[in-house]
């Protein structure tokens, strides 16, 4: 592909979204207030059965953080007895990321876009953390912090000067990252644009790459709910699957791990099943959808991947909207991929990998996702 043909591509997927800001930080009892304080909200689609281990432990701490109970003991104990209730983040206008719960608390970005709004969780920094389904002794003060520094620091900032998500897009695409596994350029075009911020503050954004992500996958799910016929899709560990416009009821497929890189020392180590909100990156035609323009993920991952990126993607989104379309899906027998963490199944080791979701076209062909 010619330099000029490769600017003229990503400037067009940048431009997408256009319009699409980050505008506040609000508490989830501001943004969701009809929302009780024992509802925690989860990724993917509705859980049954027994809940997987990381999302467990995440939940656990949530109780604890939110007050609901005085130890892990009382906590497990109110999760069992169906006392505090999850629910699909999704079905209530926010997304999380992999095994991320959130609570009445917890501190949200909100994403916005003429009269329509977006939530996602603030996340701590890299492994360990809440949403690898790990948490350390320090979770709950550093969730603390956090929520300190988004409603005190950040959202001045944001309500002097909200920044453009396309801006950031835009400028990692053109550094060959997709927006979902690779976040650092991203990122450092986000704190750019935070000129209010004091220079220990904006540090503290740019020493966390993925302190965008969550900001990425409110931006799409914003773009799938405006544009698109699917307007939501994620998996919980043990299901993956999408709801489409209008509809309450989620279409899934069990979820398998995702196939990739994984860190040494656990190449063997039993994974979870797909795991996220943020397959509404992919969903709309950056993260996996976009790895044609992203040559280090393409390289590593190839084994795992399509032979021609390119056309892989023009089987699956729609050339106009830029998003992925059912249409497509159906007519080219071609599904989706998804770019996501890998979780350790028995949420011992939390993060273990990064990899690829192949979505099933099986998930698809239900008769009830006609468009």
């Amino acid at each position: 592909m010619t330099t000029s043909k490769f600017d003229e591509e990503i400037a067009q997927i940048a431009s997408r979204y256009d319009g699409i800001r980050w505008t506040d930080v609000q508490l989830r009892t501001q943004a969701l207030p009809e929302l009780s304080a024992d509802v925690l909200l989860h990724a993917g689609p509705p859980l049954t059965g027994v809940l997987p281990a990381p999302i467990r432990q995440a939940a656990i701490e949530a109780v604890l953080f939110e007050g609901l109970a005085d130890d892990h003991g009382a906590a497990a104990e109110l999760l069992s007895q169906g006392k505090v209730r999850l629910l699909p983040a999704q079905d209530h206008g926010l997304v999380t990321p992999l095994a991320q719960v959130v609570s009445a608390s917890m501190p949200l970005f909100v994403v916005s876009s003429n009269d329509s709004t977006r939530y996602a969780p603030l996340v701590e920094g890299p492994a360990p953390a809440l949403r690898f389904g790990k948490p350390v002794a320090s979770t709950r003060a550093q969730l603390q912090l956090l929520s300190q520094f988004g409603m005190h620091v950040l959202k001045p900032a944001v309500q002097a000067h909200a920044p453009a998500l396309s801006q950031a897009i835009h400028y990692a695409l053109q550094g060959g990252e997709e927006c979902h596994a690779l976040t650092a350029r991203a990122n450092a075009a986000l704190a750019a644009q935070l000129d209010t911020l004091h220079a220990r503050d904006r540090q503290v954004i740019l020493a966390n790459p993925g302190f965008v992500l969550p900001l990425m996958m409110a931006a799409c799910s914003l773009r799938l709910e405006q544009t698109g016929h699917i307007v939501a899709a994620g998996g919980n560990g043990l299901a993956f699957g999408y709801r489409l416009r209008d509809t309450a009821t989620w279409q899934t497929i069990a979820a398998t791990p995702p196939q990739g890189t994984r860190f040494v020392g656990h190449e063997l180590t039993a994974a979870l099943g797909a795991i996220g909100d943020s397959a509404v990156i992919d969903f709309s035609g950056l993260g996996a959808q976009a790895l044609a323009y992203v040559p280090s993920l393409a390289r590593d991952w190839a084994q795992y991947l399509p032979e021609d990126l390119h056309m892989h993607r023009s089987q699956v989104v729609n050339a106009r909207s830029g998003i992925v379309d059912l249409k497509s899906i159906l007519s080219n027998d071609c599904a989706p991929m998804v770019n996501l963490a890998i979780l350790d199944h028995a949420a011992e080791a939390g993060l273990i990998g990064r990899g690829v979701f192949e979505v099933s076209t099986e998930l698809f062909a239900d008769p009830s996702a006609s468009i």
